[in-house]
């Protein structure tokens, strides 16, 4: 075979390794507080445990609240930043990060807000569609 040959296969065999790679370890899937557990880190999709409330720290500078997973389990999540302005209004929180006991580490928070579309008459779309 061809040296330029041999070269371009390894590349392209190295290069398709690689990016196959990548993009397993950026696949995660939702699970609850309970799968967490098993798992280094975790998509986690609930919604805010209200009866439980929310603070934010000013000494460690983190926002501590209670979210409830999809099976109902509540549990504290600790999240490294401020509370989110439309924290309250969100309909559906997924933080991502890791269980660390009964306690869950958020990296990161995803909020769902209410549509401003939902309660809307489908006679005004139509109108606005039409001229």
């Amino acid at each position: 075979m061809k040296p330029k040959l041999i070269i371009g296969i390894v590349a392209i065999v190295g290069f398709t390794s690689l990016l196959m790679y990548n993009f397993g370890e950026s696949i995660s899937t939702y699970t609850t507080f309970e799968g967490a557990s098993e798992m280094g880190s975790a998509h986690i999709p609930g919604t805010w445990d209200a009866d439980k409330g929310a603070e934010f720290s000013l000494e460690t500078k983190k926002f501590i609240f209670y979210m409830k997973d999809e099976d109902g389990v509540s549990k504290k999540v600790v999240y490294p930043k401020p509370k989110p302005n439309n924290f309250e209004q969100a309909d559906q929180l997924v933080v991502i990060g890791e269980m660390k006991g009964d306690t869950f580490y958020a990296n990161e928070m995803l909020m769902k807000c209410p549509s401003k579309y939902n309660d809307a008459d489908p006679s005004q779309f139509s109108e606005a569609a039409q001229g």
